[in-house]
């Protein structure tokens, strides 16, 4: 069989419209296409390939585990399933889990425990979701509505009610929207699709005052941000606020199909046998190797690591802007970073994203005027300044265009 982007058009529903490179194989943080042309991957898999491509320990655990036992479905529990939950407890706020297979599945499972948290303990009234212009938080209908992008959710009939949206970093109008009616605030606490936003300290510890005072769930959405990504093994951590429900995905297998929700025993006890489920949730493979990315990244090795990489990565950023001043500034945390472009440029993005294709380097966008960085948290040096070498010719032509 032919295998070429053209078949794409052939047998795929057109949702999307990826590049005509297809990758073939993947090492560390190179890629290479099936013309044998190697690429520095700076997207990560859209923060996915926490640890890069194909990591040797991962690679051998799932080895492993797909000797053991790949599916029971949830009328049965595994090993795998039952030590990753404990590791998640001893390294977070967190008292219980619950396992999905993606971000979206994982926030879905955080808005229903929270509206049947609300309808237990306070009656079937207190049923707003405040959430934030420009989230995101998935593609099921619930999920789509809650995040603040009306392209995404218009156009497919009427939308699940009760759901408001406001400014992130607007307290303001927090405070003029929450109510004793409202059942949970859900929010990133880094924007990441909507343009790599950092909550403003003020702002972020106002909405827990503010949950506590109406006794509404704060939601932290950690799909993007999560599993060491902003230097912490969880954003929350770095932000001196704690939410009530945390989801977790992307990262958090390491490229293998796996999410979390997070919470509190007390919380949790609503979601009682039959209330929710998934069928290849806490899936043996997926937790045996999201294991070993937990045991990997959660070490000061690995977290202190992205600290020196991000400013690594903020210095050739800087000095790139320096020479072609096409960026307002550099901003988020981590290795979730994001190249704000000025006026001048507004709108291209993708121009540059395309550039950076061209040069045999791979990044992300968010949004029109956000170039987006989400690399392997344990990317080398040598990776990311050859990376930023390519970005720069990439600039450099995109600025000439």
């Amino acid at each position: 069989m032919n295998v070429t982007r053209k078949l794409f058009d052939e047998v795929m529903v057109p949702n999307y419209n990826p590049a005509a490179t297809i990758p073939v194989k993947g090492l560390g943080s190179r890629l290479w296409d099936q013309t044998g042309a190697e690429f520095i991957d700076f997207a990560g898999g859209i923060a996915v390939n926490v640890l890069g491509h194909c990591h040797p320990e991962l690679v051998k655990t799932l080895q492993e585990q797909s000797e053991k036992v790949w599916h029971l479905s949830n009328v049965l529990t595994n090993e795998p399933a039952l030590r990753l939950a404990k590791k998640l407890t001893q390294a977070t706020f967190a008292e219980k889990v619950y396992f999905a297979n993606s971000g979206a599945e994982a926030n879905e499972a955080a808005l229903k425990l929270a509206r049947r948290y609300a309808v237990d303990n306070f009656g079937s009234e207190k049923n707003q979701i405040i959430a934030f212009n420009q989230g995101f938080h998935g593609r099921t209908f619930f999920t789509v509505t809650v995040g603040g992008q009306a392209a995404y959710s218009d156009g497919f009939g009427p939308k699940p009610s009760a759901i408001d949206h406001i400014d992130y970093n607007d307290l303001a109008a927090l405070e003029t929207l929450i109510s004793d009616k409202t059942c949970a605030v859900m929010m990133e606490p880094i924007q990441g699709e909507g343009g790599v936003v950092s909550p403003e300290s003020e702002f972020v510890k106002g909405v827990r005052t503010l949950c506590d005072k109406h006794n509404a769930l704060l939601i932290f959405d950690e799909v993007q941000s999560g599993v060491g990504r902003t230097g912490d093994l969880y954003a929350y951590m770095g932000l001196d606020v704690t939410p009530d429900i945390l989801t977790t995905a992307k990262s958090l297998g390491g490229g293998f199909p796996i999410a979390a929700m997070l919470t509190t025993t007390e919380i949790a006890k609503h979601l009682k046998v039959g209330t929710h489920g998934s069928t290849y949730g806490g899936n043996p493979l997926g937790c045996a190797v999201a294991e070993k990315v937990l045991d990997i990244v959660n070490t000061p090795e690995v977290l202190d690591g992205v600290k020196h990489k991000e400013a690594l990565f903020r210095s050739g950023l800087e000095k790139i802007n320096t020479q072609y001043q096409c960026f307002s500034e550099i901003r988020g945390k981590g290795l979730l970073l994001g190249a704000v472009l000025n006026e001048q440029y507004a709108g291209r993005s993708r121009d540059f994203l395309v550039a950076a294709a061209a040069e045999n380097l791979m990044c992300l966008v968010a949004g029109a005027n956000v170039v987006r960085f989400a690399p392997s948290l344990v990317i080398s040096d040598e990776d990311i300044l050859e990376g930023l070498s390519r970005f720069e010719r990439a600039v450099a032509k995109t600025v000439a265009s």
